[in-house]
């Protein structure tokens, strides 16, 4: 494995905390917007959102935690490999992709959530 290897990496990894932020950032606008609701008429739907609201802001910190720590363990890969350690990079390279794994399998359920949240929203709406 060459220093190039984990290298390809970064992009990928750089634009998916990017998606990950953007999913916190519309999130957390959500939140706001129905804090700014009047609580004691507070809806059955609305009530049922905020369960699942705080269930993928929980998910979209732990994928943030699992990308970021897929950057760092890929970093540390390419240091390792700068430092001809090739064995130690690569063990560090595969810690790195599985990381990498679990971030993108937690974003996954927190899209089936969303798209829960959504039937919610429809159901309103029937």
């Amino acid at each position: 494995m060459t220093l190039t290897t984990p290298a390809l990496l970064f992009p990928a990894i750089s634009l998916l905390l990017l998606a990950y932020t953007n999913r916190f950032l519309v999130l957390a606008q959500l939140i706001r917007e129905l804090n700014q609701r009047d609580n004691s008429k507070l809806e059955q739907i609305v009530k049922r959102q905020i369960s699942n609201l705080r269930q993928r802001l929980h998910l979209i910190r732990a994928m943030q935690t699992a990308g970021v720590f897929s950057f760092l363990l890929c970093t540390l890969s390419m240091l390792f490999l700068f430092f001809e350690m090739p064995e130690i990079g690569s063990i560090v390279f595969g810690l790195s992709l599985m990381a990498l794994v679990f971030s993108l399998m937690m974003s996954l359920y927190e899209v089936r959530i969303s798209c829960k949240a959504i039937e919610i929203e429809l159901e309103s709406l029937e």
